[in-house]
């Protein structure tokens, strides 16, 4: 079998293209899901009352429906509770940010509750305001300990994007699926597309690796 680069040299503005808007998709996604997963970290926190069973029953659902079915739901569902489509653009963001939001909920709500509760009651013995002794002594060390779950979320993200392609998202995995079709040089392109994200994902992955043997080193 013949590999011809220069089929992916020739359509290398294509693929970027689409590396680009897959960029934009996981960056607007994480943000907008960082704002939900600690609005609903706070709620599951509280172990009671209204928002913590939106939080746990939105945890919950998201966790258990794959990302797929949730992105496929808002682009040809929501149109009959909204009464106007979305785009396929806005869908793919509304559903990973969701997705992503769920997630972060677990890993903020988990990195919290990692911190011994002794942390916090030693500050307050000390009349360190409440709100301090969350900024200066419960968080540093909670996020530390989520660094490398967030890292995982990341790359997660990343992967799933590719989903987009399915509504139309002109990403990563559409514009290759638009050429190799036009080209038929799917080997090239595919391959092509596998090295792109294995570039995008593995630096994050060294990255936790290394930070999580660093973390195991000073908790000894």
């Amino acid at each position: 079998m013949h590999f011809d680069t220069n089929t992916i040299i020739r359509h290398l503005p294509e693929l970027l293209r689409g590396v680009q808007l897959t960029l934009i998709l996981v960056l607007v996604s994480l943000a907008i899901g960082t704002v939900l997963g600690l609005v609903a970290c706070l709620g599951k926190l509280l172990e009671r009352g209204l928002l913590y069973w939106i939080a746990s029953v939105y945890v919950t659902v998201m966790r258990g429906i794959p990302e797929m079915v949730v992105m496929f739901w808002i682009y040809y569902c929501g149109p009959l509770i909204l009464n106007t489509r979305l785009s396929s653009f806005s869908a793919a963001i509304v559903s990973m940010s969701l997705y992503a939001g769920a997630l972060l909920a677990e890993i903020f709500r988990a990195g919290i509750l990692a911190v011994p509760r002794g942390q916090g009651e030693a500050a307050r013995a000390l009349g360190v305001h409440e709100f301090w002794a969350w900024v200066d002594v419960i968080l540093p060390q909670a996020l530390r300990m989520m660094i490398p779950a967030f890292i995982g979320l990341v790359t997660l993200v990343v992967k799933i994007s590719g989903l987009a392609s399915a509504i139309g998202v002109g990403e990563l995995v559409y514009e290759a699926s638009i050429v190799s079709g036009q080209t038929y040089r799917y080997f090239e392109l595919f391959t092509a597309v596998g090295i792109f994200y294995f570039m995008l994902i593995f630096p994050l992955s060294l990255f936790a690796q290394r930070y999580e043997r660093k973390l195991v080193r000073k908790t000894r």
